[in-house]
Formats: structure tokens, C-alpha cells, sequence
């Protein structure tokens, strides 16, 4: 087992954040160019299937660069349910898996975020038996967990679906098989990988989800004794290990592309100068064309990026989303947001989400001019928007929000942060390290 950094620490359950996010505003006085530095801070979309992870490894693991978001506070609170031992040091999380003592979330766990449903092939692999509600997170249209059950009764899961609840359990043992996914799922993906870890015998994954969080789960996977190759292309082989084998071990999270997105259009839509610190340039390579396109200077230098804004920003000819190495649907938003005051149209077409723009009757409250036609947006952009009262619809909308809160002429309120506080670590605090004039109240 590697040595790991924090071991002596006492490992007590994790404590409940005490921000009360349901009854929270951030109110933006509008119309302040951004400039300095700000840190972009670890991948929620890696966090969350790094720390679920922790169940197949038995004992210490430490979670660098692991941000304080409320989601990964439930999936902390599943955690120390299940019996683990979590404590957090600033950035740094420590999880105690050694022993498990429940093999069931109740529901109201279960309904705080969509991703929940990752931990039912580590609680199956882990136990042989788990039991999970339907889970819940942002309502984005129709998310089926079809491909998850599919893929995992095909290992040998025996999956009873009755009264809103997911009774599973494993005859044997898990078994490695060929899996051949319908479309590239990121949560099916991972728990498939997550199952085939300590199954017996090979297990490959054909047309896997291939973003870089993928990759992130199989370095700690491995880093803990697994035996998984291809992550980050479209076929992943895992080779089962006895589960006597794998052990606890210490990780850093990737960057969150999708913070570094969001801040770029915020810099951009103020016509304003940001560097991000601490970024992987390959992971937001596909949104960089967009922000070119709009008339950005954009230096990357080793794991930092400078995004200087022209101006008047120009339009997007077209974004499609797709999944990675396409443009990243929760990217989408902020760059929309940011598109609101362009010079022209630009055309938002969304592959991934049916319900992805929401948040754009939002938008239209203060001043934005955008038409929806299905899956397609049209954003004409208007000379200057108009601080109003508006409420986040969900995560990555309410970051839109934010972004055209910060161009916004007078005040902007956004209500229902919690939202935003599911992905993003005290965004006011970053954005006002900016010169952003943004409070939470």
C-alpha cells in the first residue's frame, strides 16, 4: 500500500455544511470588467465517481483538490450512511472504507443528485446486494438508467425494479463480459467500470464515454490495485482483480473544465482580462474554437490560460454539444449567456439534454433576445442587458444566469442558488476576487 499523506488524521462522519443553499441569493451589481488571477478548482463530474470509488478500496484514501460543493456533500453523507469514515481538510478529503455496514441509500439521498445512481455497481461489487431509490439532480428531460441496469445485468446482476426502488443482488460473483453501449454514457460508463473492477474474468467496454473524467476514475482505480486500460477512448478493457487486492491510495482530482468555460464567458461577456490557474489544456481544447470565434485572445502556457476579450464580441456562427471531444453540453449556458450581448446571431444546438435550455425564459428577463425551437437556439445579440430578478432552473443555467448577471446594467438577484452551489465552490467569492460586484445574501 503507498504511503499516504493524512492517514493520522482522526476520521470523524462527515459534517453537514450548515449554508442553508434552498434560502440563499446572489444579488450582482452589473457592469464591471473582470481582470486578475482566480484558481480553477477540482472536477465535480470526477470527484463524485472518485469518492464513490473509495468503496472498492478498503481502507485510507485521500482525495486531493475534492471541492466543496453540496454535491459532493451527499455523496459524503452516502459515504458515512454506508459506514465509511470521512473527514475533510480544506481541499483534501479522507475516506476510511475499511468496513461497510449498510448496502442500501435511502431515498432522500438518493433524490439530492442525479449521479447517485454511480454508487449501484460499487455497492453491488463491494456487498453483493444493493438496494437504491430512483435517483434525483437536475430535471433535464428523460436521463434513463436503462443503459446502467442493462449493461450490469449483463455482468450478472440480478436487478429487481419495483415501487420506485432497485433491489440487486449478485447470485455469485460479477462476471467480465463484452458490453457494447448504445450511446457513450459518462454514468454508464462508470459503472460498468466500477462493477467490472474485482468481477471475475475481462470486461470490455465498446463506444465508452471517453471524457477526461472517465480517465480521472481509472487512475484512481488502478493507483489502488485495478486493472483497467483504454480510458479516454472509445474501448476500455478492465481485468477483473480479487478484491483482497485492491487498497486504499491517494489521488488528485482533474481540473474542472467546466468552471474553466464558465469563467472564460464571464471575463469575455465583461470585455475583460482573466488568467485560470491550474487548467488541462487538452480537456478544454473543444471549447476554445467558440471563444476564438467570438474575437477572444486566448496564451496557454503549461496549466494556465489567458483569455483577454475584444470590444465587442462577435457572434458564434453554430455550437453543437457532444460528447467529448465535442463541444461539452454544460458548457453551453455560460457561453449562450455570454453570447446575449454579441454582435449577431449565434445558433445553440443541443445533442444531449432535450430539456437543456430552460434556464432561457431566464435569460429573456433580462433583456436577452433568444428563440427555442426544440433542441435549437437562436440568440440575437442585443446591445446591453438589464439587471432583473431571475431564478436558477438548474446547475448550469444558473451559472448562465451569473455570466449575464456580471454584463447586466444594475442589479441582478438570481434565487434558488442551491443550483449553482451543486457545481460551483463559492462562485461569489472567485468572481468578486475579479473585481465582479457580486454578494451572497
Amino acid at each position: 500500500m503507498p504511503k499516504v499523506a493524512f492517514a493520522f488524521l482522526e476520521l470523524m462522519p462527515f459534517a453537514v455544511c450548515e449554508r442553508v443553499h434552498g434560502m440563499s441569493k446572489l444579488i450582482i451589481d452589473g457592469g464591471y470588467r473582470l481582470n486578475g488571477e482566480v484558481r480553477v478548482h477540482g472536477a465535480k463530474n470526477s470527484a463524485l465517481p472518485v469518492l464513490t470509488a473509495t468503496l472498492l478500496c478498503p481502507g485510507v484514501n485521500i482525495i486531493h483538490n475534492c471541492p466543496k460543493l453540496s454535491d459532493v456533500e451527499a455523496t459524503l453523507k452516502i459515504l458515512t450512511h454506508l459506514g465509511c469514515k470521512c473527514h475533510r481538510e480544506q481541499d483534501t478529503v479522507v475516506v476510511d472504507s475499511s468496513d461497510i455496514v449498510n448496502c442500501d441509500i435511502p431515498d432522500e439521498l438518493m433524490r439530492e443528485m442525479r449521479s447517485s445512481i454511480v454508487f449501484l455497481g460499487a455497492i453491488a461489487a463491494r456487498c453483493g446486494y444493493a438496494k437504491l431509490s430512483s435517483p434525483g439532480g437536475c430535471e433535464l428531460g428523460p436521463r434513463p438508467i436503462d443503459l446502467h441496469l442493462s449493461s450490469l445485468r449483463q455482468m450478472g446482476l440480478v436487478i429487481d425494479e419495483s415501487h420506485g426502488y432497485l433491489e440487486c443482488t449478485v447470485e455469485k460473483s460479477l462476471v467480465g463480459t463484452e458490453i457494447n453501449l448504445s450511446l457513450p454514457s459518462v454514468g454508464a460508463t462508470e459503472n460498468i467500470m466500477l462493477a467490472a473492477t474485482t468481477a471475475k474474468g475481462k470486461t470490455v467496454i465498446h463506444n465508452a464515454a471517453r471524457e477526461p473524467e472517465i480517465s480521472d476514475l481509472a487512475d484512481f482505480l488502478n493507483s489502488a490495485g485495478a486493472c483497467i486500460h483504454g480510458a479516454g477512448t472509445g474501448t476500455i478493457e478492465i481485468i477483473g482483480v480479487d478484491p483482497k487486492t485492491m487498497h486504499g491510495t491517494e489521488h488528485t482530482v482533474i481540473p474542472d473544465r467546466i468552471i474553466a468555460a464558465t469563467y472564460m464567458a464571464a471575463a469575455a461577456i465583461t470585455r475583460g482580462c482573466v488568467v485560470l490557474k491550474d487548467i488541462i489544456p487538452s480537456h478544454i481544447a473543444p471549447v476554445l474554437s467558440s471563444f476564438k470565434e467570438a474575437g477572444c485572445d486566448i496564451n496557454i502556457w503549461d496549466r494556465t490560460l489567458k483569455i483577454t476579450a475584444p470590444p465587442q464580441l462577435g457572434r458564434i456562427r453554430q455550437i453543437r454539444t457532444l460528447p467529448f471531444p465535442g463541444f461539452p453540453t454544460d458548457a453551453g449556458p455560460p457561453v449562450l449567456a455570454m453570447t446575449t450581448i454579441a454582435n449577431g446571431s449565434s445558433m445553440f444546438v443541443e445533442n444531449v439534454f432535450e430539456n437543456r435550455f430552460k434556464y432561457v425564459d431566464e435569460l429573456k428577463r433580462l433583456g436577452a433576445v433568444i428563440s427555442v425551437s426544440g433542441r435549437v437556439a437562436v440568440v440575437d445579440g442585443v446591445k446591453s442587458l438589464s439587471g432583473a430578478s431571475v431564478v436558477a432552473t438548474d446547475l448550469r443555467g444558473g451559472a448562465a444566469l451569473v455570466v449575464a448577471g456580471l454584463a447586466a446594467q444594475g442589479t441582478t438577484t438570481i434565487d434558488e442558488i442551491r443550483h449553482i452551489d451543486r457545481g460551483y465552490e463559492n462562485i461569489e467569492l472567485s468572481l468578486s476576487s475579479l473585481g465582479a460586484k457580486i454578494k451572497r445574501e
